[in-house]
């Protein structure tokens, strides 16, 4: 038993062997220097000031209070970090995910939205367990393109709420019905509201050709903020909508308005109703209902936490493990939800602004998150004076970059009709129903065009006529040479044997050219299959030559050779002897010897 046990583990090792804090360990092997420390400590507190308006404004997106995007930056940002495979990766709350999450709340509520985090967390285990995070490179560009630019303009469309300070009851839930909302509701609209996001939209577009070395949003929201704080204090009776007087939490018995100047308190997620939610019940039908949703969190936030990680990586000159960050993003994502945590993913600008700013090691992520937990403790009151129009300004500018405008463009004019194709469905579906169908169809989508190439790049046919270079003398026209080659795979096997359903009654014998044919799979298989017993009904004879070891080992295995009478041969000269055998000619060279 023991024997039995060690071998066992010796075969499974190697597949399910993980790299906890890697990057980590990586680097404290190459030395770690005080210096190393202050470049971490300077970056990490610049990323936390850029991540904590970013966190608000897109947990308020999601349907959410600000304080959980705060907590997903603190405790999604520092497990990451800390068991991550990328150096400089930033973790937390993205636009990516309103479009997934917005739904997920206002049909589950809160405790829901937890509850699909969590479970989104255990497929980025797994996937990383399983080593995919090499294959997610894999998914074709226009897929991704197209449902990031959807994402946008769903996000963007949905801040012009707060933007122009709108008031509508009830925000509908499908994107053309939000857009007739807001028409309608357009009557309402507040000019010092307006005022404050276009102030705002415009300083964080003008404010990076001033000054490039601190970030536009470090500046400008501070700047609104103590305005407004200010203009609170002269003007009690002011309008202008704010975190305070948006959001309020009853801590202790107490109501706060605004963020919570507390910890992050332990709650099961599935118990962690929220207020004003409604009830969460969990059951297998409510698990059963949320894993469409979970699977898409999962498969974004692999794809957009990879993709930052490669971009580090450039940056940086680095290279990350991509399993390990699954694995590390998958823990951040489970451990989040018991916090009231969001679902949480690699940050492309904001691990750009860490290396930016002299990061050295997954420490300045570390920092970040402790610096944000540190705001919340100390700052929270000021925190409260942020105006709702001037996060829906910083939204929108997310919304504009992620959106990608020319190279949405540039694959219209250049990308075959098929990409074209695929980056229009991607989009549209995105916009007009939502995020789980996007990433959906995108996958299958990739799936489909991963097939089609491999059908028409890696594998070819010829149906030969009376020479081939291989063969001595013409062939009989009783006898046909059919020659295959490249890969034979599920995306090859039906176009490499629909020229032999044209055979007619006068072919006799038909010979197989396989030597360039390296594998072949089960559905190349039951299609050869299929064609050889099509042939033998019609009473033709099947050859086959050249066998390679993969399909020989199949052949085998599958015991067509012995069930359908085929004949193998090692060259082409002996199988054409015993064709022309069969159909009773005789070669040049056969005469020729006898006589």
């Amino acid at each position: 038993m023991p024997h039995r046990y060690r071998e066992a583990q010796s075969t499974l090792l190697p597949y399910i062997k993980l790299r906890p804090c890697a990057a980590l360990i990586e680097k404290l092997k190459e030395g770690y220097r005080l210096s190393d420390f202050k470049s971490d400590l300077m970056s990490g507190v610049i990323v936390g000031m850029v991540a904590i308006p970013l966190g608000m404004a897109l947990a308020i997106a999601s349907g959410v209070a600000p304080q959980n995007g705060l907590y997903t930056v603190i405790i999604g940002g520092g497990c990451v970090a800390l068991l991550g495979g990328s150096r400089f990766q930033v973790t937390g709350p993205t636009a990516a995910f309103v479009v997934i999450l917005a739904p997920i709340v206002a049909r589950f509520g809160f405790a829901g939205l937890l509850t699909a985090g969590l479970m989104a967390g255990l497929i980025l285990v797994i996937m990383g367990v399983a080593k995919l995070g090499r294959f997610i490179q894999f998914i074709p560009y226009p897929v991704t393109t197209g449902f990031t630019a959807g994402i946008a303009v769903v996000i963007a469309t949905i801040q012009l709420k707060d933007f122009f300070g709108l008031h509508i009851e009830h925000m509908p839930e499908g994107y053309f019905g939000r857009v007739i909302g807001l028409f309608n509701a357009k009557g309402t609209w507040s000019p010092i509201e307006f005022a404050i996001g276009s102030a705002t939209l415009f300083l964080l577009i003008i404010w990076p050709r001033i000054n490039k070395k601190i970030p536009a949003p470090l500046v400008v929201l501070s700047v609104i903020t103590v305005v407004i704080a200010l203009l609170k204090k002269q003007f009690p009776d002011l309008d202008i909508a704010t975190i305070g007087n948006r959001f309020s939490a009853e801590v202790d018995g107490s109501v706060i308005h605004g963020i919570p100047p507390i910890l992050p308190r332990f709650h099961l997620p599935w118990a962690n109703v929220g207020s004003g939610m409604p009830p969460f019940n969990l059951n297998f039908q409510t698990i059963e209902s949320l894993m469409p949703s979970a699977f898409a969190i999962a498969m974004l936030g692999a794809i957009e936490s990879l993709l930052s990680a490669v971009v580090a990586d450039g940056m940086a000159q680095t290279r990350h493990d991509p399993d390990a960050e699954l694995v590390a993003l998958g823990i951040g994502n489970i451990v989040c939800p018991f916090f009231g945590g969001i679902a949480a993913t690699g940050a492309i600008a904001r691990t750009a602004t860490n290396i930016r700013f002299g990061a050295r090691s997954p420490l300045s992520a570390i920092i970040h998150a402790i610096f944000t937990l540190l705001v919340i403790l100390v700052f929270a009151p000021l925190v409260s004076y942020l105006p709702m129009a001037a996060l829906a300004a910083l939204l929108m500018l997310v919304a504009y970059n992620m959106s990608e405008v020319k190279h949405f463009g540039h694959i219209l004019k250049v990308a075959p009709r098929s990409d074209v194709t695929v980056l229009l469905l991607c989009f549209g579906l995105t916009v007009t129903f939502d995020m789980v169908v996007g990433v959906t169809v995108g996958i299958v989508l990739a799936a489909i065009l991963f097939m089609n190439r491999m059908a028409s790049l890696t594998s070819g046919q010829k149906l030969m006529g009376s020479h081939h270079f291989k063969a001595q003398e013409p062939l009989p026209s009783e006898i046909m040479l059919y020659e295959i080659s490249g890969p034979f795979f599920f995306g090859a096997a039906e176009s490499a044997i629909s020229a032999l359903r044209g055979t007619t009654d006068r072919i006799k014998a038909v010979i197989f050219l396989m030597e360039n044919v390296p594998v072949m799979d089960v559905t190349g298989l039951v299609a050869f299959e299929s064609t050889v017993k099509d042939l033998r009904r019609w009473g033709t004879k099947v050859f086959v030559v050249g066998l390679r070891l993969q399909p020989a080992t199949l052949f085998k295995k599958s015991e067509l050779v012995q069930r359908h009478e085929v004949e193998v041969s090692s060259s082409l000269d002996e199988a054409l002897i015993q064709a022309k055998s069969l159909v009773g000619v005789t070669s040049k060279k056969e005469v020729s010897h006898n006589g």
